[in-house]
């Protein structure tokens, strides 16, 4: 414990003074689109620092459901004959597509180092209101190393906003199919660091399954409400969906097939005081699977987190930079009963944990330079993390860790470039040899080149 917090200490102040001498480097995710922008008829940095990350006023958007407007609205008042009609005059559309490069320190056996990508992937949005409390962010996706369009990110929600013993008080319905992908702050995994990745690098043998797991593959609805502009809660509900798998789900070919319903919930108070903005919070998620079916013994699986975002104003020279940092820690205990008895692990009971720290110095609103640590534990178990050229894990040991670098810059709001780096000091349980067939963790470091577009 003192030695991991002597790590954690290091490298928090490894971020801090990095920070102010330009050795870090930036990469994105969107959440941002110029659909908010015409909607709102506000500058994408007035919701947005480094994207996707919300200021107070993105978070005030989001939370009324993607619905202040300064568009002309086709209305219609509610009658006895009539429904009522708040229809935006335009419609809410936005592209965006990302040309990227990626280079690891060593290629991967048989192919050749180097993957330009144009596009790496070009989406387009559904992006803003749909009625006078109804708004959302709908997102269809195409890949270029898959060449087809797939759903993406999906979040539609319903919002009032009220008093409660004279304190605003709003209230919300949402649907969407990804968790976390509803919350306010970049702190958890649907929005949170470092929001883009190269697709040609390696990626750790193991994660836990809030932590993007169930992206995409879910359909969930659920509630929120905000008090005071303090305390935040949420709750909501999910089963496997499975988009272009068959109906009724067969389960067949699926990893996860979730039984019954997932529940997942989220708690988090923020508090600003002068300069400083701080939110502390925890979230959750248990589900009961069947790994390759619908019938037989069931995986059970319960990922408990905790989250925190601090942001600090700095004048400096007539602007105002930021200073944001994100922490995040997630522990996953599960006993994989259905996968012991399909022979893909040695033993039930398991334990994942996962932790990252993140810290982002914004110049204004043209520069972003990022640093972070990451963190992988887990129980070892050589047959549900197998060895494997590149991807597998000589020991079984899921164990990884490293950092990432990244700079971003905007030449305009809707353009950025960037520059991205990742580390690796453990790999799938080792630094070298990790896989059993000679490579390193150090040969999956990867540089990763990105422009990124948004119209």
């Amino acid at each position: 414990m003192i030695g991991r917090l002597r790590i954690i200490a290091v490298s928090l102040a490894v971020v801090l003074s990095s920070t102010f001498v330009g050795l870090m480097f930036w990469g994105s995710r969107a959440d941002a689109v110029p659909s908010f922008a015409r909607q709102t008829g506000l500058a994408c940095s007035a919701c947005h620092t480094t994207l996707p990350e919300l200021t107070p006023l993105g978070r005030q958007f989001k939370l009324n459901g993607y619905t202040l407007s300064g568009l002309k609205t086709i209305t219609s008042k509610s009658g006895h004959q009539n429904a009522a009609l708040a229809l935006l005059s335009e419609l809410p559309l936005s592209a965006q597509f990302t040309i990227s490069n990626t280079e690891t320190q060593a290629a991967q056996p048989g192919t050749q180092n180097g993957s330009f990508e144009l596009p790496q992937s070009a989406s387009l949005f559904l992006a803003g209101a749909i009625g006078e409390h109804v708004g959302g962010l709908i997102q269809v996706t195409y890949e270029g190393q898959a060449d087809h369009f797939s759903w993406d990110n999906t979040d539609i929600r319903f919002a009032r906003d009220r008093k409660l013993l004279g304190k605003d008080f709003v209230y919300g319905i949402d649907f969407n199919n990804n968790p976390t992908v509803e919350d306010l702050w970049n702190d958890t995994p649907a929005w949170g660091y470092p929001w883009v990745a190269p697709d040609a690098a390696p990626s750790p043998i193991a994660t836990p399954i809030i932590n993007g797991g169930l992206a995409q593959d879910v359909a969930g609805v659920g509630g929120y409400t905000m008090f005071d502009q303090h305390l935040y809660a949420a709750g909501f509900i999910y089963r496997t969906e499975h988009l272009g798998g068959g109906q009724p789900n067969p389960g067949v070919g699926y990893g996860t097939n979730i039984t019954g319903l997932a529940p997942y919930w989220r708690v988090a108070w923020q508090q600003t005081r002068g300069n400083d903005s701080v939110e502390v919070g925890t979230y959750g998620m248990h589900l009961a699977s069947i790994p390759g079916g619908v019938t037989g013994p069931r995986d059970f699986i319960t990922d408990l987190a905790a989250d925190f975002q601090w942001e600090h104003t700095i004048p400096w020279k007539g602007r105002n930079d930021l200073l944001t940092v994100h922490g995040d820690y997630i522990h996953e205990s599960s006993e994989l009963l259905g996968t012991l008895a399909a022979s893909g692990a040695a033993f039930a009971p398991h334990d994942l944990n996962f932790e990252h720290l993140d810290a982002v110095y914004h110049i204004g609103n043209r520069f972003a330079m990022t640093a972070g640590p990451f963190w992988t534990t887990g129980t070892t178990d050589s047959t549900l993390f197998a060895p494997a050229p590149v991807s597998g894990s000589a020991s079984g040991n899921p164990k990884s860790d490293g950092y990432i670098l990244n700079f971003s810059y905007w030449p305009l709001q809707n353009i950025q470039l960037g520059v991205q780096y990742a580390g690796y000091l453990t790999f799938n349980g080792a630094s070298t040899n990790y896989d059993g067939s000679g490579r390193n963790a150090s040969g999956n470091n990867a540089v990763y080149l990105v422009a990124w577009f948004l119209f």
